[in-house]
């Protein structure tokens, strides 16, 4: 199993979190400032630069009106990577 922020998978969710703020029609900016951070730290956790925790990722669900087991839901299945 690859741990890097650059592994394919990771790189699929943070495609997914970018997918999920626009169908929020949310920008980087709002969602910033719903989560109390600068703007920097989404943009860096979107393109994967800055990996994000489970707590982390909990609280950027619920900005995003999602939760995590819906985020998980859509993730690709590994094995059919």
């Amino acid at each position: 199993m690859e741990k890097s922020i650059y592994s394919e998978e990771y790189q699929q969710l943070c495609a997914l979190l970018r997918d999920l703020r626009r169908e929020a029609g949310l920008t980087q900016v709002e969602v910033a400032a719903r989560l109390g951070v600068p703007q920097s730290f989404v943009s860096k956790y979107e393109s994967g630069e800055r990996r994000l925790d489970v707590i982390e990722l909990r609280h950027v669900a619920q900005t995003l009106g999602s939760t995590l087991q819906d985020i998980v839901a859509r993730m690709p299945d590994p094995g059919a990577m």
